[in-house]
């Protein structure tokens, strides 16, 4: 389990706070206040991180409503004992296919997009593995997220590269590449194993 860095859950719970009270306060003083939080909040980022204030503004502190975590969705599959990855052409490093859930589509339908976008390959939802908190697992990063992995058959296509991906590869367990952490990690990878040969165990979750 990661510690977390205090400073930057501080700074994520500034800003949550924040963006919840923007979102439901009336009263202008408290509006005020709450633009002073969201405000410090990216000075903390600002001054831990080295990112520029305008980008921190748009990608950590752009959000409105009510504060809530991000879901992002994995697609988990198997061939021969081996599992499918992609390489990230942002790091060069490997990831299960996913990413952010869309408005309007289930986790299983977001699951299928982001293997089909990513791999190339067609795959049918078979099984949800795994429920993951992002603060218990993954590195430290500037959002909240909750990880869902779901296991998908191949039903058709073939291995082609993406837009955001430079390589697509099944992998052996003992013979897994560099994986992009903040996208999966090597225990969550092994989880993943671990379930496709214990295909009775029930899902994991936090």
């Amino acid at each position: 389990m990661n510690k977390p860095l205090k400073w930057l859950e501080w700074a994520k719970q500034i800003q949550a706070v924040a963006q919840t009270g923007l979102a439901y306060s009336r009263d202008v003083y408290d509006l005020e206040r709450f633009e002073q939080l969201r405000a410090l909040s990216v000075e903390i980022m600002r001054e831990y991180t080295n990112v520029e204030t305008e980008l921190l503004t748009a990608l950590f502190a752009g959000e409105d409503g009510y504060a809530t975590p991000k879901v992002d969705v994995r697609g988990v599959i198997f061939q021969e004992n081996q599992i499918l990855l992609v390489r990230e052409k942002a790091e060069g490093e490997w990831s299960l296919p996913g990413g952010w859930a869309d408005i309007g589509l289930s986790p299983s339908e977001i699951a299928v997009k982001e293997v089909r976008e990513e791999s190339g390959f067609v795959v049918t939802p078979t099984r949800l593995l795994a429920v993951l908190d992002n603060l218990k697992h993954n590195p430290p990063g500037p959002y909240h997220v909750y990880k869902i992995f779901i296991a998908c058959e191949i039903t058709g296509g073939e291995a082609a590269e993406g837009v955001e991906t430079s390589g697509v590869q099944f992998f052996a367990e003992d013979d897994l590449p560099a994986l992009s952490q903040i996208r999966n990690t090597d225990e969550q990878i092994r989880l993943m194993f671990e379930l496709k040969r214990h295909p009775e165990k029930a899902p994991v979750w936090d």
